[in-house]
């Protein structure tokens, strides 16, 4: 090869690791998402879901190990120094097969994960107390209130919560409530009294709640399959992305004939 084909792989492999490096930061951000956000549906299925907080824990491993690949990449590729080199190629090798695994583990998941969902948000309606400082309380009220949505499969899921139901006035979850032409930007929490005087005399009857007819369950199985359809989206290009990095390592690192270690910088 001459060194003019040299050079050209040298560069295009540097820009391939700038690239891969920059994939990793994303994989490793969706991880510290899932892990560090708190007001939405993601926090209640972190905190209740075994699989996909494992799963969070893995993104962040990929993606600081990929950042810290694509960073030895580039000095290897720039430097021509055989040995990074060579083991950017391995540990890439090791990437490419515990991503293609995490991938299809979550792929196959997915179900278990939809499963998972129904029976989280039931207890969760089921045990809600009024007034009570609790961080998946705030999360699913959260959802409700973005999402124009109440309960799981619709606002009578809410019947299971004994607390709401031996109510002897008309009461609802404060975050289910039907604004109409006038929205508030603040998410209400807790149970609230209808003041409107529409309610009938039959105590607290789910038919008279101000509330979204709607459930959440739609809302947010789209809602998981558009962002874990991301995330995989994601995982592809960094496959892809490897595999062209492999090839060009080892082609490189084949006709790297002598090792200079003095041009490696020095920290």
């Amino acid at each position: 090869m001459g060194s003019a084909c040299i050079k050209v792989t040298k560069y295009f492999l540097f820009l391939f690791n700038l690239l891969f490096f920059i994939l990793g930061g994303v994989i490793l951000g969706f991880g510290v998402w899932i892990l560090a956000d708190r007001s939405s549906f993601i926090y209640v299925l972190q905190t209740s879901s075994h699989s996909l907080n494992v799963g969070a824990y893995v993104f962040v491993s990929v993606g600081a190990v990929t950042m810290l690949m694509g960073f030895l990449g580039c000095i290897g590729a720039v430097n021509e120094v055989r040995c990074l080199l060579g083991l950017y190629f391995v540990f890439l090798l090791l990437i490419f097969i515990a991503q293609v695994a995490a991938g299809i583990l979550f792929y196959f998941n997915m179900g278990k994960v939809k499963q998972e969902m129904g029976s989280i948000v039931s207890k969760l309606i089921r045990d809600y107390k009024d007034g009570q400082e609790d961080r998946l309380q705030q999360g699913w009220d959260y959802v409700q209130a973005q999402g124009n949505c109440c309960g799981w499969v619709s606002f009578y899921s809410w019947t299971e919560n004994a607390e709401l139901m031996n109510r002897t006035t008309t009461t609802y979850p404060c975050s289910c409530g039907d604004p109409g032409q006038d929205p508030s930007p603040l998410v209400e929490k807790g149970f609230c009294e209808d003041t409107s005087g529409n309610q009938t005399q039959s105590g607290n009857s789910p038919d008279d709640w101000p509330v979204y007819q709607r459930g959440c369950m739609e809302k947010v199985q789209a809602w998981l399959q558009d962002n874990l359809g991301v995330i995989l989206g994601v995982c592809v290009g960094v496959a892809v992305i490897e595999l062209l990095g492999m090839l060009l390592s080892i082609c490189l690192c084949q006709h790297v004939h002598s090792e200079d270690y003095s041009k490696v910088p020095k920290y």
